[in-house]
């Protein structure tokens, strides 16, 4: 079931993101919402299809090393994700400026790929230590946390009902995830989170898909 799941999504998101990127008839925005989808899926996809090969297999246990390292990568594609959609934002409410903002932006995601690449977090070990769990992870909740109240802030001001769930597809995300990064360890069964977890980000992706073929049916009509 889970690797059925897994399937659909990483198929579904990067298909989408393609998707995108050749329809978007070269808007910004829609392009980089497509690059955006791509980045996640071929991301995630790097410890997902690792994980599916060892439940169809032998087990994770022998293949600690191999989701280690995807986990690794996925951590820092995660980190390019938020940054894209930022940019998103940007974009999207025509944001000029701001460059105490920008530069937040990249210095939490700095602080969030360089505590990923201390030999502390124990990638491809079977006893990685909670304690760096945590720490890399806090830079990216302050991003997801920065991002989730400029979506919120601007499409209320904006009247923008096609992006004014976009927020709450990030809060569910993390919602979902802090609780597997603090007690999958002790309790696996917190690690089912991660299924509504991947389901926001795909909400996120959607949310983008959908608009765009709303402005691009209407200029045809137009």
């Amino acid at each position: 079931m889970e690797t059925s799941f897994d399937a659909v999504y990483l198929i579904t998101v990067i298909t989408l993101g393609i998707v995108m990127i050749r329809r978007s008839r070269g808007i910004k925005q829609y392009v980089l919402f497509g690059v955006m989808a791509v980045t996640l899926g071929a991301g995630d996809a790097f410890h997902l299809v690792p994980r599916a090969f060892a439940l169809c297999t032998t087990g994770l246990e022998d293949y600690t090393a191999a989701l280690g390292i995807g986990k690794f990568i996925t951590s820092v594609t995660m980190t390019i994700f938020y940054i894209l959609l930022y940019y998103v934002w940007r974009l999207r409410y025509r944001v000029q400026g701001h460059m105490a903002l920008t530069a937040s932006v990249y210095v939490l995601a700095l602080a969030r790929i360089v505590l990923c690449l201390f030999p502390q977090n124990g990638w491809t070990s079977a006893d990685a230590p909670l304690s760096w769990g945590i720490w890399r992870n806090v830079p990216l909740a302050l991003m997801g946390l920065l991002i989730i109240v400029l979506f919120y802030k601007a499409a209320k001001t904006h009247g923008d009902r096609p992006f004014g769930l976009m927020w709450l597809t990030i809060v569910l995300s993390f919602a979902f995830y802090i609780p597997v990064v603090l007690f999958a360890d002790t309790v696996p069964a917190v690690g089912m989170l991660m299924i509504p977890k991947t389901c926001a980000y795909v909400w996120t992706v959607l949310i983008g898909y959908c608009d765009m073929n709303r402005h691009l049916k209407g200029a045809h009509i137009k």
